[in-house]
């Protein structure tokens, strides 16, 4: 893995620990709620995560961003349509998410590298 995808990683699970150690019902549920939510369900869990990556992008979380872009990625969502998927976040979130685009496309490009 490069050291973009690795630092992320890292990163977000150490943050991770510190946060759900703390045991704050309210933090520990959510992170649960995120988690039930990814699940296989009447949706699989493939568009679940393109979904997810859409309303990322629109909101424009590139630590969500990143992490959709992962999954999508274990997922074995190609290129092209991820390249599509971008193409509904920016016409749903204008030009302003084309930064952030550039950013989820510069994570893939670690990604597939690998």
């Amino acid at each position: 893995m490069s050291n973009l995808v690795n630092e992320f990683n890292e990163y977000r699970e150490k943050m991770n620990e510190v946060i759900l150690g703390k045991q704050n019902k309210v933090l520990g549920r959510l992170f649960n709620l995120d988690t039930n939510t990814y699940m296989e369900g009447a949706l699989n869990i493939k568009t679940k995560e393109m979904l997810g990556l859409v309303a990322s992008m629109v909101l424009r979380c590139d630590d969500c961003i990143k992490y959709h872009v992962g999954k999508c990625h274990e997922l074995g969502i190609t290129t092209e349509e991820l390249y599509e998927i971008f193409a509904v976040a920016n016409l749903v979130g204008g030009t302003i998410v084309i930064p952030h685009t550039r950013r989820a496309a510069e994570y893939w490009e670690e990604l597939i590298s690998n």
